[in-house]
């Protein structure tokens, strides 16, 4: 397999169930951390590795003798030249939507983490190539049985944990700094995806992700604040059913790697008697499922509008990764992030793009705007 993002969690993730289920991994993609690449190159012995600045290849050691890509176009041609047929993208940001086409014109299946791709070009994409790693998605397709022809729903429904100002007085959120949203309620993630978690652009995200993959816009997402429940699924006579886990990520990407290369299921369970990952104890936990509160997140306002015009979802995009930039960085203050994303949806209200070149172009242009907001 493919590892793009290998010193992220999702690529730490996909390693140790590679490593588990000892599978090879051909190419190994990391930014600039090259200590965790060296220790990785030494573990997994990949045939070539993909760094961001052709500079660190002094760094990497010299026990490895592949090949060594460097830069946006080298993990594209990584991607050209490996034999293996599964890349899992788990790339942060709009720069993971270019390795996400050329896999699938490359005829390889994408495992993607990478929320962007889909958000952004979800209409360019060949959706069968697509095996989603979110634990949303999964939750979801698992719930489904994993088959395309799956009986038919009437709705869909994600989970969000609330971020880290689920509880905050409201007149004292919109002031509050990086420091504060940092701080995840249930778990340590990503710098950016914390913000984004705090918003709930995250969950506007996933909920454009759920449109591409699953056909609908009948859509919809709560506040589990256990974060065991993942999703749910309402049929049409009225039942409904609930995917419940421990949220650990080893999970979908075991089934993402399974699924990507062509295994059963029961492959799953050839090397361990334990299950993949800690069984969830759910006794004497109180469950509730709360509707999010757009005076709490008035970015949720916007749910509706991107349903119904899904291309918004790279004026979306490139909004949220300026805003969240300048507040990571304390040059804006929290609430500024909503007003920011929702002047560029106003200003780029009818995106018309059909393929990368257009989505770049545009996609400048809305981070060129955006950034005279700030």
């Amino acid at each position: 397999m493919i590892i793009l993002g290998s010193s992220g969690s999702i690529g730490i993730n996909a390693l140790a169930i590679a490593a588990r289920y000892k599978l090879p991994v051909e190419v190994l993609g990391v930014g600039k951390n090259i200590a965790l690449l060296n220790a990785q190159i030494l573990q997994f012995q990949p045939k070539a590795v993909i760094i961001t600045n052709p500079k660190d290849k002094s760094l990497i050691t010299p026990e490895f003798k592949g090949k060594i890509y460097s830069g946006k176009e080298g993990i594209l041609q990584s991607i050209t030249e490996a034999k293996s047929k599964l890349v899992i993208n788990a790339l942060v940001g709009f720069i993971g939507l270019a390795p996400t086409l050329h896999a699938i014109s490359c005829q390889k299946k994408v495992a993607l983490a990478n929320k962007e791709s889909l958000v952004i070009g979800g209409d360019c994409i060949d959706k069968e190539q697509i095996i989603p790693i979110d634990s949303e998605h999964f939750s979801l397709s698992y719930l489904l049985n994993f088959n395309k022809s799956h009986r038919p729903f009437k709705n869909l429904y994600i989970t969000a944990s609330g971020g880290a100002f689920r509880d905050t007085p409201l007149k004292e959120i919109s002031q509050q700094n990086s420091t504060n949203a940092l701080k995840h309620p249930n778990w340590k993630m990503g710098r950016k995806i914390t913000i984004d978690s705090a918003t709930m652009v995250n969950k506007l995200f996933e909920i454009l992700e759920a449109y591409w993959l699953f056909g609908s816009k009948n859509l919809d997402a709560f506040i589990e604040r256990n974060s065991h429940i993942h999703a749910l699924v309402e049929f049409w006579d009225g039942s409904v059913v609930a995917h419940f886990a421990n949220a650990d990520m080893q999970l979908p990407i075991a089934y993402a790697i399974c699924f990507g290369l062509g295994l059963e299921e029961a492959f799953l369970q050839k090397f361990k008697n334990d299950s993949i990952i800690a069984r969830l104890n759910f006794q004497n936990i109180h469950y509730t499922l709360q509707d999010i509160d757009a005076k709490r997140y008035p970015l949720w306002n916007l749910k509706n509008t991107l349903l119904e015009n899904p291309k918004l979802g790279l004026v979306l995009n490139a909004a949220n990764e300026v805003a969240v930039e300048a507040f990571l960085q304390d040059c804006i203050v929290f609430g500024k992030i909503a007003e920011i994303i929702q002047s560029a949806l106003e200003k780029f209200k009818n995106p018309n793009f059909s393929d990368i070149d257009g989505i770049k172009a545009l996609d400048l242009e809305v981070r060129n705007y955006t950034k005279t907001l700030l």
